[in-house]
């Protein structure tokens, strides 16, 4: 039998979580030793198969875009829903799909594929993050799962492996999904969603067609709305499909019948879906899970940290869950080596942590406007009815938006949106959820005076290049604003300009300044417009009206500022 481990930092799960802490630790601080522990032998099967665009920069700075870029997955331009007011299918995309380009695969991560994503076959996609972990020296231990975990009050002392070694670190990270072992070892409460819990049942199937093929290998995966719950297609290469159903668990236990036959029922109804299988073959590995909602009270303890899925879980109708476990990942490992490099520790857990949560909790709102926002559910009238009670929701479209409005557009992600959707994004799809016109406050108002009365300013947290640095923002009634990127710019311009004309100009000439292919360009520019939407609705900026002033008009283009008042 082999020895017993002792190592520096413990990492239970080898999913994209476990991986990516142990990735980045392992690439800022290489003398660390690192041990992942995964109760599972690699490739196996797991949901969660569409990805965000922000998960590139993070594969990037792992050191493996090439190896999830050479796997051939599809490439994410959006998806294709029935969903909303109408019956009528719409598309939300990343990025247009008629200014996507044919490029020969694998290609390099550009400012086109930065801003689309990945659909990945998880048995595929979770062993190359794995085992790119041990090429750069992690220990990864498959097969060994934690039969126990030792601890004295808040502090773990140990961990006993299945095969009866064990294990000692100084730091100890959950990254076990929702196993949840660290956490649930710990003591540590979760908050579940009263009413948004689901059950979601799938399987795989071979050489179904794909709905959409744009350019090479590029489609969008499909969202059909059902009576009773909804239908996810989701291509996972040149012949496997992933195809699940949600609905909500009260209506699965009304209905007395097997997963088996809800999923075929559920197949059944979609005649889209139907055609695009007519020459498929199901692998007949079908699965079930409990799909609720959730956020765990805290993620961080004296010596362990939770992270990914087993720290929180929204609804899987937007696509995140990854997504955010890998940006969770991301700033667990720069936090880990920010305290090795002897920084202030409880600071640094309280950040992590408060971000944890606020992107997962974020998230869920967000979840729970769809939801309510969905009158096809003719069979949940009731389910979305108690949805609404319970998140103090309306359900009239002008309430609704209000009130997604007010859940936050600023987050310290530096992510202009909700639940990792930008504000263009949740006026695309809008139009097909309210009956609001979804116009930009720049085409309503000409005046824009900068309101920081009250706001206090408060240290945050950065994180960039494997450290976490201290950065000031204005903190106000729940409300942050980041003082840095697009925001700083902001804040600089308004604090002597108020009028739109003269704002833009302002910008435009800062922008002059600088390199074309700059990061200015890139993401600051681009994001001008939507980050003083975003400041309008958090309060941060008071918009006003003079008719003397022109008003700004919308310009064609891809990047760039977008507006003008010519």
């Amino acid at each position: 039998m082999s020895k017993d481990i002792c190592c520096d930092v413990a990492i239970i799960g080898g999913g994209p979580s476990g991986s990516t802490v142990a990735s980045l630790l392992k690439k800022y601080n290489p003398e660390l030793e690192i041990c992942v522990l995964e109760r599972a032998i690699f490739p196996r099967d797991h949901i969660g198969e569409s990805l965000l665009p922000p998960i590139n920069a993070i594969l990037e700075e792992m050191g493996c875009w090439d190896k999830v870029e050479s796997a051939g997955f599809p490439i994410k331009i959006g998806a294709t829903y029935r969903w909303g007011k109408t019956p009528e299918l719409w598309d939300f995309e990343f990025f247009p799909s008629s200014k996507f380009e044919d490029k020969l695969r694998p290609s390099s991560l550009d400012d086109v594929r930065r801003l689309t994503s990945f659909q990945v076959d998880r048995s595929i996609y979770d062993y190359i993050l794995l085992t790119h972990a041990g090429e750069l020296g992690v220990r990864v231990e498959q097969g060994s799962g934690v039969k126990k975990i030792k601890k004295m009050g808040d502090f773990v002392s140990g961990l006993e492996l299945s095969d009866g070694r064990s294990v000692t670190a100084r730091h100890y990270v959950d990254a076990s999904g929702n196993v949840g072992a660290l956490r649930k070892a710990m003591g540590v409460e979760c908050a579940y969603h009263p009413a948004l819990q689901n059950i979601a049942i799938w399987d795989y199937w071979q050489n179904a067609e794909w709905a959409v093929k744009i350019g090479v290998g590029g489609t969008r995966i499909q969202v059909r709305t059902l009576p009773f719950g909804w239908i996810w297609f989701i291509p996972l290469g040149p012949t496997r499909t992933s195809i699940g159903v949600v609905v909500p668990a009260e209506y699965f236990k009304s209905q007395k019948i097997r997963p088996s036959e809800l999923y075929q029922r559920a197949l059944a109804l979609e005649p889209e879906i139907a055609k695009l299988l007519a020459c498929a073959t199901c692998e007949d590995k079908l699965e079930s899970t409990k799909d609720w909602s959730f956020t765990a009270e805290r993620s961080t303890g004296e010596n362990w940290y939770l992270v990914g899925e087993c720290a929180g879980f929204a609804d899987p109708i937007l696509s995140a869950g990854v997504t955010m476990a890998q940006l969770s990942a991301q700033q667990l490992a720069y936090t880990i080596n920010e305290i090795e490099q002897g920084g202030d520790a409880d600071w640094l857990k309280e950040e992590f942590s408060e971000r944890q949560f606020q992107r997962v909790k974020t998230h869920i709102k967000f979840g729970d406007y769809w939801y309510t926002s969905n009158a096809q559910f003719q069979d949940l009238q009731e389910f979305t009815s108690t949805l609404a009670d319970a998140c103090g929701l309306k359900l009239s479209p002008a309430e609704a938006w209000r009130w997604i409005a007010q859940g936050g557009f600023i987050n310290e992600d530096l992510w202009i949106g909700v639940g990792g959707f930008g504000i263009d994004a949740i006026k695309e799809s809008s139009q097909f959820l309210t009956d609001l016109p979804q116009k930009s406050v720049i085409e309503d108002f000409n005046l824009f005076r900068l309101n920081l009365r009250g706001a206090k300013k408060k240290d945050r947290a950065v994180y960039v290049h494997g450290r976490v640095n201290r950065s000031q923002s204005y903190v106000r009634n729940g409300k942050t604003l980041p003082m840095q990127g697009v925001f700083q710019l902001l804040i600089d311009v308004l604090e002597t300009e108020h009028r739109l004309p003269l704002i833009l100009k302002k910008v435009e000439m800062i922008a002059s300044r600088e390199p074309a292919h700059s990061d200015f360009h890139l993401h600051i520019l681009p994001n001008v417009v939507p980050a003083i939407e975003a400041m309008v609705s958090d309060g941060w900026i008071k918009p006003g009206l003079d008719p003397s002033i022109p008003m700004a008009k919308p310009v064609a283009a891809v990047t760039g500022l977008r507006w003008n008042c010519d």
